[in-house]
């Protein structure tokens, strides 16, 4: 399963060059994620009732090609890899007019924990989401 969200570049996400600051673009991953996990079914906020937490061990970020202000953006989102107790998403951020090659590549890892930020193992303790995950492995 591939999540698509759609970033129009705002002013306030440049530097002095009319380049998207490199900062912005694990806040766009953040974006695709979220949406990646609400259409597998899931949202961030119904895990963390259930006492489920991902916080975020590792990002690794590839620039190739400059975004500029008011260019439309497409960031993809997949799970790449997936453990009982950690998940890794990758991304892809292309522009819009021109789908072929991604300007952006990335990959996060995130634990997978319980209220007391201890490790869990997610397939025993809720199959139902994890098998939710499972779903969106890019397969």
């Amino acid at each position: 399963m591939i999540s698509k969200s759609i970033v129009n570049v705002r002013y306030a996400e440049t530097d002095k060059m009319g380049i998207v600051h490199h900062s912005v673009y694990p806040i766009w991953y953040e974006l695709a994620r979220t949406d990646l996990s609400k259409s597998a079914g899931f949202s961030y906020s119904k895990m963390e009732e259930l006492g489920l937490f991902t916080p975020l061990v590792e990002l690794n970020c590839k620039y190739y090609s400059p975004a500029y202000y008011d260019d439309e953006l497409v960031v993809t989102a997949t799970v790449s890899k997936l453990t009982p107790a950690r998940i890794v998403f990758s991304y892809e951020v292309f522009n819009k007019n021109n789908m072929d090659k991604p300007i952006n590549t990335g990959y996060t890892v995130h634990a997978i924990v319980n209220k007391e930020m201890r490790p869990i193992n997610t397939k025993k303790v809720f199959p139902e989401i994890y098998n939710i995950m499972e779903k969106m492995m890019n397969n």
